[in-house]
């Protein structure tokens, strides 16, 4: 009886720790996160640069449009509209310096500025851009898990034409 007992407690005890890893790793891919962020229209803002998001792989998908908005103060904001990405855990957003980013690789090769956690993976959403960071010097916008270094989905921006 003591045995079964142990048994139990133990199988109960990982089946609990088990099924927890499971959900934390894998319930951002059938839970959306939607956000629907206007953008504010008092600010008198002018598109500095902008792209279309691409898929990083057959997993990783992304779509939609990536727009730098900046004001005759210095301030500038990321806006995404029409987004939709795949879920995962630890997503953040990030400026990259490098450009035609197709894998992790070309985003762990060059530097990057966080513009912190991916706020929904679906719906229009604004980031801040740090005061004094120098736009020019950036060529992409990447969705990247910073928990297991994997890209989500990119957009090489570039200055309108």
């Amino acid at each position: 009886m003591r045995r079964f007992f142990i048994t139990a407690l133990v199988s109960g005890f990982i089946g609990f720790v088990a099924g927890n890893a499971f959900w934390y790793l894998f319930s951002p891919l059938w839970i959306d996160r939607v956000v629907s962020e206007g953008l504010p229209a008092e600010l008198q803002m002018s598109v500095a640069a902008q792209g279309v998001f691409r898929n990083a792989d057959a997993a990783h998908r992304g779509a939609g449009n990536a727009t730098i908005y900046s004001t005759p103060a210095g301030s500038a904001v990321l806006r995404f509209t029409k987004f939709a990405a795949t879920n995962g855990p630890d997503l953040k957003v990030w400026l990259v310096k490098a450009g035609d980013i197709r894998s992790s690789g070309d985003v762990t090769a060059s530097e990057w500025v966080s513009l912190g956690p991916l706020k929904g993976n679906k719906g229009d959403q604004n980031y801040v851009i740090p005061q004094g960071t120098d736009l020019s010097g950036y060529q992409s916008v990447v969705i990247w898990c910073e928990q297991f270094g994997v890209l989500f989905a990119a957009a090489d921006i570039r200055v309108p034409q």
